[in-house]
């Protein structure tokens, strides 16, 4: 198997182009995509298989996070238990470079809950080639930075990210340099919310 190279433009995305990599990740493909943080691995949610695959890729352990990213706050809502107050830190924080930390509904998968709080990692990009690849998709993409084994930044260049991982991923979509820093992440899960790694994002709200 070697990987699909897609280059859509990071302001106008080529739709066709878009279906193309949206019915890779139906097939049960992982594809690198650009945020509005980093490149990020993301495949279908319900495949166990792919996300699988995405651990060995990170060499991560069974207690290793995902990401559900969603296209906006109606399909949280689904798959994360949202107070009012959760609602409104989340409609004045999304689109942004942040993960939120929400107890989960029964519609996650359980195995990417926090199998002691029952919790999922939830985000909404400010990017527009994952936000139309969700529309196309019509569900959230199970998602983790893409952070290469012994590494200490996320890559950037989707050619060098291509070579790398050329046998491994199905497909790289490049749409520009994303940047290094991965997404500020907040646990609204208890009493208080609570910084859980500062990141891309201003953090200051919650300090």
């Amino acid at each position: 198997m070697t990987s699909r190279f897609f280059e859509i433009h990071p302001k106008d995305p080529q739709p066709r182009l878009i279906r193309q990599v949206a019915e890779i990740m139906r097939a049960g493909g992982i594809v690198v995509y650009p945020t509005d943080s980093c490149y990020a691995l993301g495949c279908h949610i319900g495949d166990k298989a792919a996300m699988e695959r995405i651990s060995r890729i990170r060499q991560t352990d069974k207690h290793h996070h995902f990401t559900l990213v969603c296209r906006d706050l109606s399909e949280i809502a689904r798959y994360a238990r949202v107070n009012n107050q959760q609602y409104r830190t989340l409609k004045a924080f999304t689109p942004g470079p942040y993960t939120f930390i929400l107890d989960a509904t029964k519609e996650t998968p359980r195995r990417l809950q926090n199998p002691k709080r029952s919790t999922i990692g939830i985000r909404v990009p400010d990017h527009v080639v994952p936000l139309l690849l969700l529309a196309e998709l019509g569900e959230p993409i199970m998602s983790s930075t893409l952070l290469l084994p012994g590494e200490d930044l996320p890559m950037t260049d989707a050619r060098e990210i291509q070579d790398r991982l050329l046998h491994a991923v199905d497909a790289v979509v490049d749409g520009g340099n994303c940047g290094l820093e991965p997404t500020s992440v907040i646990d609204l899960a208890g009493p208080a919310p609570v910084i859980a790694r500062r990141g891309k994002g201003d953090v200051s709200t919650f300090e």
